[in-house]
């Protein structure tokens, strides 16, 4: 079901509920209101009414009211909760600026949407496989459960920075970053 909450009052409640620092999101439980016609795409470029939104103070304002429950997205205010479609993350990380080597290595991202989050054991970095191609897709948790996926440009960076772990047993490429080794690839599979 389609409904019409309005983009005005979603945006109004964003705005007051952020002068105070991030939303609360995760401790609003409002009620249902419908999905709305808004869909994130892949690269990150916010539609209403399939017309990408073209002010970025505007997408970054609600990209600070998203809300993910188990696999269903949801622009959330302490009176109103829609469904939106995101087509795989809600965020883009652009790039990225490191600090330090080895184990002692901090990687700090930055996404389309201003968030700045240093990968860590609270913001971890994951690695998927497309099924049918063995096309990885790199992400990275932003917050709340909610993450961004690295772009191209900044993944080849990154394995210019791997390196070769145990890990479970077993010898991994990946990355180190705020203390946690993040497994890329099996050492194996490389060739």
């Amino acid at each position: 079901m389609i409904v019409k909450p309005t983009v005005e009052n979603l945006a109004q409640a964003a705005r007051a509920a952020g002068k105070k620092g991030p939303p609360p999101v995760e401790k609003w439980d409002p009620p249902f209101c419908g999905d709305l016609d808004m869909r994130i795409a892949r690269d990150g470029t916010w539609f209403y009414l399939g017309t990408p939104i073209g002010r970025p103070g505007l997408v970054k304002l609600f990209s600070s009211i998203i809300r993910k429950d188990g696999d269903d997205y949801f622009l959330v205010t302490p009176v109103e909760k829609v469904g939106i479609t995101v087509e795989d993350a809600p965020f883009v990380a652009l790039d990225f600026e490191t600090e330090g080597e080895g184990r002692d290595q901090k990687i700090t991202f930055f996404t389309h949407v201003e968030d700045a989050v240093t990968a860590g054991p609270d913001h971890p970095i994951r690695v998927a496989r497309d099924p049918e191609t063995g096309e990885p897709a790199p992400y990275v948790n932003v917050r709340r459960n909610l993450e961004a996926l690295i772009d191209r440009k900044s993944f080849y960076r990154l394995i210019e920075l791997g390196r070769h772990e145990q890990h479970e047993g077993q010898s991994w490429f990946g990355l180190w970053s705020g203390g946690k080794f993040f497994p890329i690839i099996p050492s194996g599979e490389l060739a």
